[in-house]
C-alpha cells in the first residue's frame, strides 16, 4: 500500500497491484498461494494482468532442464513490463535462485530481488522494500520452518487444495537437486495439518491432495514419531464427503499399515503414487535408490491384493548414466507386466552440481529420446486397455469444468489432479465442486468419456 499526500494536505492510500506466477510442482503452488495470502493481507490486490501489476513476482522450479528453461524464459518474458507496463518491482523467488545463486544475479539484471526457498516467509517485506538485501537473499532452507496452518492463503481452486504435510527431503538420490535446494525433511506436526485440513473442508474443499517431496516418510522426523496412517487416519475422520489423495510416496518407506489405512478407509482414494524411477538393479543402485525390482514387483503385488481397485502411478527416467539396452529392455519389462494405471517419464537431465554427474557413460540425447518414446508408446497402449476395462461402470466424479453448454470435465478417484486424465461428462447442467455418478461410455488412451448415471 502506497500513501500520497495531495497538495490540499489530504493524505490517501493507494492500493497497489501485484501478479504472480507459480511454476513447477504442486508442493511449490502451495508456496506461491502462501505467499500471495501474506501479500493479500497485508494490503496488496491480485491481478492477472501482468500489464496492471505494480509488482510482478515469479515463484520458479529448477528440478529439470526444461524446468529451468521455462522459468529463464518466463522471468525474460515478463521483465519486458519494466518498461512496457507498471511494474516497479520484479522479484524471482524459490528453486531457480536457490540452485544458481550469485550466477543467476548477475545473468539476469532485469530482477531486482532474487529470493531463496528459505525466504518465501521473507515475501511481504521484499515486496514492500524493508527486506534488509541489496539483490539477493539466501537464508538457509534448513533453518526454516514449516508452513503453519494459520498462514493466510490464497487458493487456485474453490473445490480442490494441495496440503503440504512435510518439506524438504533427507534422501540422497544422485539425479535430484531437491535436498541441497529444500534441506532436510521437516514434518508438520499433526494437529497442524488437521487444524488446516478441517479449515479447508469448512471452506468448501472437496478433494485434499497430501504433497511433501517425501510424503511416505512422513513423520519419522518429528519426536515423538507419528506414522503417516495415524494422519491418514484422522484426516479420514473429518473428512466424510471430501476426498483425501496422498500424491509422491516412495517404495522404501510405505508401510503396510499405509496400505491398510487407505484400504479401510473409502473417504481415502486408493490411488498409489509411488515413483520407481527405474526397475534395474544396476541403474537403481547408482541412482542411491536402496530397493531392487524383486522389492519393487512385491510392493506392488502387494498393494493390488490388499486394496482391490487400487490404481497405481509411477515416474520412470530414461538415459541416465550407464543406462544399458538391457537395463533400458529390464524397464521396458517391467512396465508391460506392471501394467500402470498412469506412467511419467523424464529424460536424464545432467548438471555439475548432481552427484550423478561424475558417472561414466553418459548418454547421448538422441538415444535417452528414443528411449523415452519408446516407453510412452508402450504406457499408451497399456493405458488405452486400462480405459477400457471402465466401459460400461459407474464412478463418482469431482466436476471441475463446463467446457461446453452440455459438456463438462472432472476426474475419478483413480485421475489426479493435473498429471493423469479427465473424464468428460455429457450433461446439460451440473454444478461446478459437485459430485456426480456417471458411466462411462467411451474410452480413450488417458481420458474417459461419460453421461450421467
Amino acid at each position: 500500500m502506497t500513501f500520497i499526500r495531495t497538495n490540499d494536505n489530504i493524505l490517501y492510500a493507494i492500493k497497489m497491484k501485484l501478479h504472480l506466477v507459480s511454476l513447477g510442482c504442486a508442493k511449490n503452488l502451495v508456496d506461491s498461494e502462501v505467499m500471495l495470502g501474506r501479500l493479500v493481507n497485508a494490503g496488496w490486490i491480485s491481478t492477472r494482468e501482468p500489464e496492471e501489476a505494480d509488482i510482478i513476482i515469479v515463484n520458479t522450479c529448477s528440478f529439470i532442464e526444461s524446468a529451468i528453461n521455462e522459468s529463464i524464459d518466463t522471468i525474460l518474458s515478463l521483465a519486458t513490463y519494466k518498461h512496457n507496463g507498471f511494474c516497479r518491482r520484479f522479484i524471482v523467488a524459490g528453486c531457480l535462485p536457490e540452485r544458481f545463486r550469485e550466477e543467476i544475479v548477475t545473468a539476469i539484471p532485469e530482477v531486482d530481488l532474487f529470493l531463496g526457498t528459505g525466504a518465501f516467509d521473507k515475501i511481504v517485506e521484499a515486496v514492500d522494500g524493508s527486506l534488509n538485501a541489496v539483490n539477493c537473499f539466501f537464508p538457509d532452507p534448513d533453518l526454516t520452518g514449516v508452513q503453519q496452518e494459520h498462514v493466510p492463503r490464497i487458493h487456485s481452486s474453490s473445490h480442490m487444495a494441495y496440503l503440504k504435510i512435510a518439506e524438504g527431503c533427507s534422501r540422497h538420490c544422485t539425479y535430484c537437486i531437491i535436498p541441497k535446494l529444500r534441506g532436510k525433511q521437516k514434518s508438520r506436526p499433526l494437529e497442524d495439518i488437521i487444524a488446516e485440513a478441517r479449515c479447508l473442508i469448512s471452506s468448501g474443499v472437496k478433494e485434499l491432495v497430501l504433497v511433501a517431496q517425501d510424503t511416505t516418510s512422513y513423520g519419522m522426523d518429528l519426536c515423538p514419531p507419528v506414522p503417516l496412517s495415524r494422519l491418514l487416519e484422522n484426516l479420514s475422520e473429518i473428512s466424510e464427503g471430501t476426498w483425501i489423495r496422498l500424491l509422491y510416496g516412495h517404495p522404501e518407506s510405505i508401510e503396510d499399515s499405509v496400505i491398510k489405512t487407505i484400504s479401510n478407509h473409502p473417504g481415502i482414494c486408493s490411488y498409489f503414487d509411488i515413483p520407481i524411477q527405474h526397475s534395474s538393479d544396476a541403474v537403481l543402485k547408482k541412482m542411491g535408490r536402496n530397493y531392487t525390482s524383486a522389492d519393487l514387483r512385491k510392493l506392488f503385488d502387494k498393494i493390488r491384493s490388499s486394496v482391490s481397485d487400487a490404481a497405481l502411478r509411477t515416474t520412470a527416467i530414461v538415459g541416465f548414466p550407464g543406462e544399458t539396452d538391457k537395463d533400458f529392455e529390464d524397464l521396458l519389462s517391467f512396465v508391460k507386466d506392471t501394467c500402470f494405471d498412469h506412467l511419467g517419464v523424464f529424460i536424464y537431465s545432467d548438471f555439475k552440481d548432481l552427484g550423478s554427474h561424475t558417472l561414466p557413460d553418459h548418454i547421448s540425447e538422441r538415444v535417452a529420446k528414443d528411449r523415452h518414446d519408446t516407453l510412452m508408446s508402450c504406457q499408451l497402449k497399456i493405458s488405452l486397455n486400462n480405459n477400457q476395462k471402465h466401459m460400461g461402470r459407474i464412478y463418482n466424479v469431482l466436476v471441475e469444468n463446463k467446457m461446453e453448454e452440455t459438456l463438462f470435465n472432472g476426474r475419478t478417484f483413480f485421475q489426479s489432479p493435473d498429471v493423469d486424465g479427465i473424464t468428460y461428462i455429457h450433461s446439460g447442467k451440473l454444478e461446478i465442486g459437485s459430485f456426480v455418478e456417471v458411466r462411462v461410455t467411451d474410452a480413450l488412451e488417458y481420458d474417459l468419456s461419460g453421461e450421467i448415471a
